[in-house]
């Protein structure tokens, strides 16, 4: 379960936010909405851990995260604006080397069908800088197909994607939030998430 108490966010002297707060239990969504400059990835980060809220709490299993530390961290699975992906390795190695560090690693076989899930076969052996931004985001993505932490925060993740990998990643969700997970995410496009109980934030309203 996580939940949010009372969170309040200061840019200088800009208030982004004040007073957010929900619990999410297993197998639920929260799609978190509002126009730009609203404070969602700062939202995002701060349910991460990577940016401390100027008031309130959040909480994992009832325990506040900034005292869980890495016991949190090994629940979680950030997946931000940036693709986080290193230009220099291919597909394949890439996939195979964020596995291993999440302490989760993937054989061959696994990372090639994560691959072809995402419509990279026949690109797996090349070095990243040389894809478009489409497909170096659909390396990233690859990552979702064999993950098993039980908290995904993912952030604009279906930016540079078309009809077809929009459905198979609403698909990923939706049977991760059937294994009992739990999501945030932010999309500025009507995704519907097969058999997902969900719920909507939204900032600035």
């Amino acid at each position: 379960m996580l939940s949010a108490l009372n969170l309040e966010c200061l840019r200088g002297e800009r208030r982004l936010f004040r007073g957010i707060g929900f619990t999410l239990a297993a197998g639920e969504l929260l799609f978190l909405e509002g126009q730009n400059g609203a404070g969602k990835t700062t939202l995002l980060r701060m349910l991460c851990g990577l940016t401390p809220p100027n008031a309130g709490e959040i909480r994992w299993q009832g325990e506040e995260i900034r005292h869980l530390d890495d016991d949190f961290h090994a629940r979680l699975c950030y997946l931000g604006h940036q693709n986080a992906i290193k230009e220099d390795l291919t597909p394949l190695e890439n996939i195979c080397a964020s596995a291993h560090l999440a302490d989760e690693p993937l054989s061959e076989d696994d990372a090639l069908n994560a691959l072809e899930q995402v419509g990279l076969m026949g690109r797996e052996d090349l070095t990243c800088r040389y894809l478009s931004q489409g497909q170096k985001r659909r390396v990233a993505l690859a990552r979702l197909v064999h993950e098993r932490r039980a908290l995904w925060i993912l952030d604009e993740p279906f930016v540079a994607l078309d009809t077809q990998a929009v459905t198979w990643l609403s698909g990923v969700i939706g049977a991760h939030l059937r294994r009992g997970g739990l999501t945030v995410m932010t999309t500025h496009q009507a995704v519907a998430i097969p058999a997902a109980p969900t719920r909507h934030l939204r900032l600035g309203a």
